[in-house]
Formats: structure tokens, C-alpha cells, sequence
């Protein structure tokens, strides 16, 4: 093989040629030194160099050479018109869709079954993904040849691409760097294409083999032709014909001008004219040569297919996660209110009665006190006893243990009037107010001071404690440290406020009932920004919107918080609209008219920060 050559140009006519051999004279390079040498073919766009190129190829490939083409710009697929040759790319008209996987069958078919190879990277969008598969496939390359030690040539288009001549350069460039200095020695030549010298690392060209110089205009390239050549042929290349080129190699040691042949297969790279372009035919490969790259490429579709199903699914996954920590969150809130209930309960049960003895009041000693007052009123025949619904016996005159009384429905009340364990158990609030049961003329209707009121309160209040965790009444209980931590008493921030003397100011105003809403944790505030923006909803679809869990207890303990505060009003079947403005209407309303009213309002909406979603 060491005297093998290939014809690829003739002596050219011109200025800066050598004299030793006749314009028309073949010139024939040894196959040896291309394959295992480092070369370099230069020229400006349209003066000849991919085509110089595709005619080194065409002879190795008619010796039976293979080679591996990276093709940067889909030049070299006309190659097909009459060798057999493995297109590969990310194209659909390649022979086959290639990846950074595929690289290592790839050497494999280029060196152990001599299948020439174009690698066209033309097709991919991602510049890193092209990157990849020509670093690891010259990387398999460099590997396999240091074993086989085969004479095989790989050709790199637009090569200043990857080594560039300033910083930049990746691990795809320090490969090809790599292959130039010690390829030679295993059998692996490189060639590098470019339009652009000037780019071209400097350490790549001055270690080449043999170069091709062709037509060169700008100045940055013409100087690189001075400083290797010489002046006078950096002066003689901007004139130079399409396809004409100097020539210098190693083994002539000289400097011809050269005319290169016409490639014979299609040229795929030629600019288009006014002409009908037209395909030729092109040779196919055999299907088995594409059998087992086409595994690779079904099984990474098959991995990417359950990375995809699994992150999916660990997405749903996370989601779930989220929505349980925030019920966990709002459940612990509730867990501590209820604890906190519980306790002060039983410190009420526990605390001596007004004007009583500090008797502990448990239920042993309080069926123990019944029982004796039961005997005691027995004795003198002046009091009759009557049955309860419990079975319990009590005085006929209300009276009952220790100078307890009990109202018509049997509940014990002290002798001044404060209600007694069982009516804060059971929702019985004192002082009268609108939670509390009024039973007149023993109808046992219920009716309340304010009226209307007092019916939708009762709604609401009948809504609330169908929840399974729905927080009961706390009038008379001190439940403070509770209230601190889960936000339920913020309702009584702007309760306070609206019966403040302050109310003339409109800065007060506007700052006192922002400092309240802002005083609301976030659901919560978050859920009276829904109620404005949709003007009303249910409690769980508020609740929900504002990042909680839409879980019914949650929705309506938050829901409960502005209802108090008078910032929401119930309407019907559930629903709850935003009353806001109609609270600052009725107290500070009589102080602006209604064009004022509106714009304290809006104020104390931005400063609370209810508008921030708009």
C-alpha cells in the first residue's frame, strides 16, 4: 500500500508556481500519507475546496479506503450516486437517526467492516448534541485504532468550528487535537476544511501534513498565506481560478500551483442555479448493516420513553407531597386549638363559683351534690321535684345544688346568671349574644336580639358545626395562646377597630383597617382577596383557590375568621360575599359622601394587599 497513489489534480499555469514540472502535468499523492497523515484544505466560500475534497475521497473510496466524513453542511451525500456509503445524521433522509450512543458502532462498522461513513451533523439543532457525537466518535476512533492499527482517514468539515484559533476550544477540539499530534502513529490521519484560515488553531495548520491553498481574499487569510508560504503567494491567491490551489507537501518538499479535478458524483453542495435541480439516484445500504444502530436507537427511545413516564409520575408525586403538608400543616393548627380548648374547658370546670366555696366540680361530686340537694328538698315537703330529659331530678322553683337554677331547657345556671360547663360545651353562649338560644312563652321557638341576623347567623353557625373539626364556641374561656398561633381571633383586630373614636380621620381610617386585614395569615387574606374578585363563592372554593387544601373544616374555620370580622356576608345554599366596602360604609360613612367612600376603600384594598393578584 506504501506505493499506492491516487491522481487528484494537474499542473497549473501562474504566477507563484514551482518550475520543475509542466502546466497540464498529473499529480498523484500517496494513499499512505493521506490516510495516516494530517491535512489541510483551505479556500473562500465557492472556490473550490469541498470539491478538491470529495475528489481525495472519490479515489480512496474506488480503492476500497474507507473513510468517516463530518459533514457540517449536507455536502457529501451525493457520494451515494455511486459508493456505497452509511449516511448517518439526525435527518430523516439519512440512512439512519445517529446519536452520542451510537458512536462506538459506529468505529466499529468504520474500522472492522471498512463501511465508509458520512457523519452529517447538519441536521442537528442543538450545537451540543452535534458536538457530542463527533467528540466521542473520534474519541472510539483514536481508542479502537491504538488496538488495530489500521491506515483509516477521518475528514472534518469547518473544522475552525471546533479548534478555533482563540479560547473556546471544547473537549470535541482537544479530541481532534489530540488525533492531528499522535494519531499518525496508530494509522488515523485527519483532514481539516475551513473558508477560514485566520480561525484555524495555528498549531493544527503548521503540523499538517500537506495543505491546499485556494483562492483566499480576506486580509486575515492572506497574511496566514505570507506567513507559511510567503509574500509572493499571499499576493497570488486572490486571483486564483475556482478549483486552482497551492499545493504543499512533506513528501515533495515543494509548492505547486494546481488545477483539481472535477468531482464525478453529484454535488451536493453547489450553489442552486435558475436550473430544474434534480436528485439523482442514490445507493442504498443493506438493511443489515443498519440492524443493530437501529437497536440503539429503539432502545434509548425506549429508556427516554420511562424517563419520561417516571418523571410523570414523581411530578404527581410531588404534588400529593404538597397538597398533604399543607393539610398536615392546617390539621396540626386545629389539633392545637383543640388541646388548647380542652384545657381551658376543664380549668373552667375546675374554677370556683361565684360566691361558692371553690368546690372542685367534677362530675362525682357534682352527681354527689345533686343527689343530696335532691334529699335535702324531700325532707320539708315544701319543693317538688321535677324529671329532666336526663333523667336528672332538680327543684320545681329552678333552684338547684349550691343555689344553682336551671332554665326551662335544664340547664344549670349559677345564682348570677354565668353559664355553667355544660352551655360552653354545648354552643351556649352568655351575655345574650347572637350564638346564645332564647326560649320564650315555652314555645321553644328560637329568637335573638338582632332579628334577620340572628337567622343567618344561625345558618352559618349550623354549617360550621357539621364539620367533624369545627372549633366550638369560646365565649368565657381564655383561649388566647391558641388564638396567637393558628390566627383565629384576627377577626377581632377589625371588631376593635370598628368601634374605635378614630374613625373621623380618613389616614386612620385607611391604615387601621389595612393594619387588620394584613394582621390575617396568609390563606386567610387570601381567601378574602377571592371573595372580592369573584364578589362570592363557597368557603371551600375560596379556600381551595388560596393555596389551602379545600378540605370542609379547614375552609370554614378560615371562612369563620372574616365572617366575624364583617368582612364577608353569608348569602345562600352556602355561598359568602365580600362585604368590606359595606363595613367601611357603616362605620365611617357618615363623614365622607360616596365618590370619597369608594376611593378609602380602594386605598385600604391596596394597602391590606388585595389587589396585588390584579
Amino acid at each position: 500500500m506504501s506505493e499506492e497513489t491516487i491522481t487528484v489534480a494537474d499542473v497549473s499555469e501562474g504566477v507563484g508556481g514551482e518550475s520543475d514540472l509542466a502546466a497540464g502535468t498529473p499529480i498523484s499523492l500517496p494513499v499512505v500519507e493521506i490516510l495516516t497523515g494530517r491535512g489541510f484544505i483551505t479556500g473562500k466560500s465557492g472556490s473550490g475546496k469541498s470539491n478538491t475534497a470529495s475528489v481525495v475521497i472519490e479515489n480512496l473510496l474506488s480503492n476500497n479506503f474507507p473513510v468517516l466524513i463530518v459533514d457540517s453542511d449536507g455536502e457529501y451525500y451525493g457520494l451515494k450516486q455511486e459508493f456505497e456509503i452509511l449516511h448517518a445524521g439526525a435527518d430523516e433522509e439519512c440512512d439512519i437517526q445517529v446519536s452520542e450512543e451510537h458512536a462506538g458502532k459506529l468505529a466499529s462498522l468504520a474500522l472492522e467492516q471498512n463501511v465508509p461513513i458520512i457523519l452529517d451533523v447538519s441536521g442537528y439543532l442543538d450545537e451540543d448534541e452535534a458536538s457530542a457525537i463527533i467528540k466521542e466518535t473520534a474519541r472510539q476512533l483514536f481508542a479502537k485504532e491504538k488496538k488495530l492499527k489500521k491506515p483509516f482517514l477521518m475528514l472534518v468539515e469547518e473544522c475552525h468550528e471546533y479548534i478555533p484559533e482563540g479560547a473556546g476550544m471544547d473537549e470535541t477540539g482537544k479530541t481532534l487535537i489530540k488525533i492531528g499530534k499522535r494519531g499518525r502513529k496508530h494509522g488515523l490521519g485527519i483532514v481539516g476544511i475551513s473558508q477560514r484560515p485566520a480561525d484555524v488553531k495555528k498549531d493544527f495548520i503548521t503540523q499538517c501534513d500537506w495543505l491546499c491553498w485556494h483562492r483566499l481574499t480576506w486580509d486575515n487569510d492572506t497574511k496566514v498565506v505570507s506567513r507559511i508560504l510567503g509574500s509572493d503567494y499571499g499576493e497570488a491567491i486572490e486571483d486564483m481560478d475556482d478549483g486552482e490551489a497551492f499545493m504543499m507537501t512533506d513528501w515533495a518538499e515543494s509548492i505547486r500551483r494546481v488545477q483539481f479535478h472535477r468531482k464525478r458524483t453529484f454535488d451536493a453542495g453547489a450553489t442552486p442555479g435558475l436550473e430544474d435541480f434534480e436528485r439523482p439516484d442514490l445507493k442504498s445500504v443493506s438493511g443489515d448493516l443498519v440492524s443493530e444502530l437501529q437497536g440503539i436507537t429503539d432502545e434509548r427511545e425506549r429508556r427516554e420513553s420511562e424517563i419520561a413516564d417516571l418523571r410523570r409520575e414523581l411530578d404527581k408525586k410531588r404534588q400529593r407531597i404538597t397538597q398533604l403538608e399543607r393539610e398536615l400543616e392546617e390539621a396540626k393548627d386545629m389539633s392545637s386549638m383543640a388541646d388548647t380548648f380542652a384545657q381551658a374547658l376543664l380549668r373552667k370546670a375546675e374554677a370556683p363559683y361565684r360566691g361558692g366555696g371553690g368546690r372542685n366540680l367534677t362530675r362525682e361530686a357534682a352527681d354527689a351534690e345533686r343527689g343530696r340537694v335532691a334529699d335535702d328538698g324531700g325532707a320539708g315537703g315544701e319543693q317538688r321535684t321535677l324529671s329532666t330529659a336526663d333523667g336528672e331530678t332538680h327543684a320545681a322553683d329552678g333552684t338547684g345544688a349550691a343555689g344553682e337554677t336551671r332554665d326551662v331547657d335544664g340547664n344549670v345556671r349559677t345564682a348570677d346568671g354565668e353559664p355553667t360547663v355544660e352551655e360552653v360545651a354545648s354552643g351556649v353562649a352568655p351575655n345574650g349574644d347572637s350564638s346564645t338560644r332564647h326560649r320564650s312563652n315555652g314555645s321553644g321557638a328560637d329568637t335573638s336580639a338582632d332579628g334577620a341576623a340572628s337567622t343567618v347567623e344561625a345558618n352559618d353557625t349550623a354549617v360550621e358545626a357539621a364539620t367533624p373539626e369545627a372549633v366550638p364556641p369560646t365565649e368565657g374561656v381564655d383561649i388566647a395562646d391558641a388564638r396567637s398561633r393558628s390566627g383565629f381571633d384576627r377577626h377581632a383586630e377589625l371588631a376593635s377597630f370598628a368601634e374605635g373614636t378614630e374613625l373621623r380621620r380618613r389616614e386612620a381610617v385607611v391604615e387601621g383597617f389595612a393594619r387588620a386585614v394584613r394582621s390575617l395569615d396568609d390563606v386567610t387574606r387570601a381567601m378574602l382577596a377571592y371573595y372580592r374578585g369573584t364578589g362570592r363563592a363557597t368557603a371551600e372554593e375560596a379556600h381551595l383557590a388560596s393555596g389551602g387544601s379545600g378540605d370542609r373544616r379547614f375552609a370554614y374555620s378560615r371562612n369563620k375568621t372574616l365572617r366575624r370580622a364583617g368582612v364577608i356576608e353569608h348569602r345562600s345554599r352556602g355561598e359568602y360575599a365580600y362585604a368590606l366596602p359595606d363595613l367601611v360604609d357603616r362605620v365611617y360613612g357618615d363623614n365622607v359622601d360616596g365618590q370619597e367612600l369608594t376611593e378609602v376603600v380602594a386605598e385600604i384594598e391596596n394597602r391590606a394587599g388585595l389587589t396585588s393578584a390584579e
